[in-house]
């Protein structure tokens, strides 16, 4: 008998209805059944998966993770932090799971338990945001910390800022952040109601900008960023352009970069995944490409 592999599970007991209690026996066996020796962790609070993975990973050959976005996010985070990463399993769990879609791991608990433990490995890019890490998107402005509370399919992250802009009463009821943003050769100094930084299957960008080969490996990002509207003809301009998801409008800005940099005169909320990332006065955003292997299920 060889050394067995050992797998660090870590899962949050109560991502979507907590349905890992029924799955856990089945979820386990599978690992099991792939020779792996199992250490199962169900995080105990927020930020407990990033320790867990930074402090422990490294005795282990793999890691595997399931919960919803929060949870993989921390997960990847604890994994950035290492000299050594190590292979991710993800097993979905929460009520909106785009990115596990966008990479074609299946609904059911079970049988992505059976890709993360005999799937193929697909190098994914990461994004680093100032210290901390995203995996597929961070953004800023439109009530941001509501919006992605509520169970939001991701691919329709711009309709519902659309939904959001409709709902608001009038143009003053709308916070925008006076910004500077640089990439590449390009400054722009405009004022600004919301800002997104994508891997863009798992995140609605426009059509025209991804066109059909967007991909989570290319080292790029799509970049969306919305102007503040002066009246009602331009603010309907903007909400018809996200309703259609095309870029037909000087009230949008977007854009593909591998690296971005808002600076603020004043420090602006954002989101990591939907999850609180801070306020920021200045951000760099980097793609760092193919920075941690996920596991996906084998075609064959």
């Amino acid at each position: 008998m060889g050394m067995k592999k050992r797998l660090l599970f870590v899962l949050n007991p109560h991502s979507g209805k907590a349905q890992i209690k029924n799955q856990l026996l089945d979820i386990v066996d599978t690992m099991v059944k792939a020779d792996y020796e199992v250490t199962i962790y169900p995080t105990q609070a927020a930020g407990d998966a990033i320790h867990k993975v930074e402090t422990e990973a490294a005795g282990y050959d793999m890691v595997v993770c399931s919960g919803g976005d929060g949870t993989l996010d921390e997960t990847v985070t604890g994994m950035m932090r290492l000299e050594n990463r190590l292979p991710l399993g993800y097993i979905p769990a929460g009520s909106t799971n785009d990115f596990a879609t966008s990479l074609g791991i299946p609904k059911d608990m079970v049988k992505a338990a059976g890709a993360a433990v005999s799937g193929k490995p697909f190098p994914c890019d990461i994004g680093a945001f100032n210290e901390d890490f995203f995996v597929y998107v961070a953004a800023f402005g439109l009530f941001t910390e509501v919006s992605y509370k509520t169970s939001q399919e991701w691919k329709n992250v711009l309709g519902h800022a659309a939904y959001i802009l409709e709902g608001a009463k009038c143009l003053h009821d709308i916070p925008s952040f006076l910004m500077q943003v640089e990439y590449e050769n390009v400054r722009i100094q405009d004022e600004f109601i919301y800002g997104m930084i994508s891997n863009s299957t798992s995140v609605g960008g426009f059509k025209g900008m991804t066109g059909k080969d967007v991909l989570l490996d290319d080292g790029v990002f799509e970049v969306t960023l919305i102007k503040k509207p002066r009246n009602p003809i331009e603010l309907n301009e903007i909400i018809a352009s996200l309703i259609n998801l095309v870029d037909d409008t000087d009230m949008i800005y977007s854009f593909k970069t591998n690296e971005v940099h808002f600076a603020a005169k004043e420090e602006i909320p954002w989101t990591l995944d939907g999850e609180f990332g801070g306020n920021h006065e200045q951000v760099v955003v980097k793609n760092l490409c193919k920075a941690v292997t996920i596991m996906v299920p084998d075609e064959e």
